[in-house]
């Protein structure tokens, strides 16, 4: 706990065999007082690593996307009673080191959301993120903070931490379960009027680490661009869009996934 505030680290997992001890061993557990992983319908041995290593163990009989298996993390975030809910993944691109600071700026009070950047401090191309990726993220974050008005310095990082009043209040369940829901997920964040911060974070790019391939890249900043004229069309009140839509579909802290 911090603050008095139950800390939970959730885990979106799809393969992650070989990486998931290593960033559970540097997970802070004198803080975390919870670890959930959702296993994807993995083909390898995620879900038995995960249940050797004490993690409260959900699997997929299908695989539901990247978006999709999110949805279940959080709702069983909530549904235990989670206060502060990070969301980090299993391949150890981002170090589970920087939970404490990020959980703390939400546990007293000072942001609801907090996103940790690959961006800031010039440290992403050092880190071994492919030269394309990086164009890629300079342009849809320029873009974005054009058409939203914001001045984040990315928004495609998959290392965020959010309370629990961000994950009951936003509608959630009309996002997409493919990877464009991180980008809907943060976006419906800002549109509902929660505080979002954003911390240095160092991302190593290896074998092990997950990764799309570019034709999905294409997809998903095609999705992410979709999903920024939606908040400028919405904020105009032009034309009211679901995920947007503050009657929409969302979490259920009281029911199961």
């Amino acid at each position: 706990m911090i603050n008095g505030k139950r800390v939970t680290v959730v885990m979106p997992a799809y393969n992650a065999e070989k990486t998931l001890k290593k960033t559970y061993d540097e997970v802070p557990h004198d803080i975390v007082d919870d670890i959930i992983l959702t296993d994807d319908a993995s083909t390898d041995r995620t879900a038995e690593v995960s249940r050797e290593l004490n993690i409260k163990t959900f699997v997929h009989t299908t695989n539901k996307g990247y978006g999709g298996n999110q949805k279940t993390c959080y709702q069983e975030a909530l549904r235990i009673g989670s206060d502060i809910v990070i969301m980090l993944h299993p391949d150890y691109q981002y170090t589970p080191k920087l939970i404490t600071a990020m959980a703390s700026m939400i546990a007293y009070g000072v942001f609801d959301t907090v996103i940790a950047s690959r961006i800031l401090g010039n440290q992403a191309l050092e880190g071994g993120m492919p030269l394309y990726k990086y164009i890629s993220n300079r342009f849809l974050t320029t873009a974005e903070n054009y058409l939203i008005q914001q001045k984040l310095s990315e928004y495609h990082t998959g290392y965020r931490a959010f309370s629990a009043e961000v994950l009951e209040n936003i509608p959630m369940l009309e996002n997409s379960d493919d990877f464009v829901f991180d980008n809907e997920m943060l976006l419906q964040t800002m549109y509902f009027g929660y505080r979002v911060g954003e911390v240095s974070c160092p991302a190593k790019y290896f074998d092990e680490a997950s990764s799309i391939s570019f034709r999905r890249s294409v997809t998903y900043g095609i999705g992410v661009m979709q999903t920024a004229v939606k908040y400028f069309m919405s904020k105009r009140g032009c034309k009211r869009h679901s995920i947007f839509n503050p009657d929409g579909k969302k979490l259920d802290p009281r029911t199961p996934a």
